[in-house]
């Protein structure tokens, strides 16, 4: 296996950053985009957690202080969106919140599945907003996650997506109720919904050929 560029060490790293920065922040109360957006100041925090990160994952530490050139400009870039913003998110593929009190890995049990919102990327945010914070108040399903700026060599064009996972897609009834809370958040068109089988299987739409299991 090729050694992982330095570049591509970082980005693991504040992969891995972010999940523990997110769960040492909600054993305290907020969450970080709550943090982020109103704009407060949490370095104190933000230096314990990431100390504690550098005495588990030595390496990642490094590499995270080499990527950003300092603690402090880790956090800044954090506090400008970085991990938060879809459109200023250029580390991760993907920004996920999980709804409360789930498991993070509920989303990749054989059962689950999820609503696509494909929306254009000068509106991923706005659109990102709304179903994150439904999320958070246990709205809608298991957890939500977006795509962002970070170049997806995946990606077929540039519109950005949003999953909407739910535990099972066999409850039709749960899987609707859903769909019905993203439509009165302003998701009117109509909507496909994918089971993890045909992801977990590599299966994609193609011409002719429909994987979208619901369609609302």
């Amino acid at each position: 296996m090729d050694e992982a560029s330095p570049g591509e060490l970082a980005d693991v790293a504040y992969g891995l950053f972010e999940v523990m920065l997110n769960t040492e922040l909600r054993a305290c109360g907020p969450y970080l985009f709550e943090l982020v957006e109103k704009g407060t100041d949490f370095e104190s925090l933000f230096v314990s957690i990431f100390e504690k990160f550098s005495t588990e994952y030595p390496q990642l530490g490094d590499a995270l202080l080499v990527s950003c050139g300092s603690r402090t400009g880790l956090y800044q870039s954090i506090r400008e969106g970085e991990g938060v913003v879809p459109s200023k998110t250029t580390r991760m593929y993907w920004i996920v919140q999980d709804a409360p009190d789930v498991h993070p890995d509920a989303i990749e049990d054989d059962l689950a599945g999820k609503w696509l919102i494909f929306v254009p990327p000068d509106h991923v945010d706005e659109a990102w907003i709304k179903v994150r914070n439904a999320t958070c108040k246990k709205e809608l399903g298991i957890s939500t996650k977006v795509s962002t700026a970070k170049p997806n060599p995946d990606s077929r064009d540039n519109m950005k997506v949003i999953y909407v996972y739910t535990r099972d897609w066999r409850d039709e009834t749960d899987v609707m109720r859903v769909r019905e809370r993203l439509r009165e958040l302003g998701f009117t068109d109509r909507l496909g919904y994918k089971r993890n089988i045909e992801t977990f299987r590599g299966e994609y739409a193609q011409k002719g050929k429909r994987v979208t299991f619901y369609s609302a």
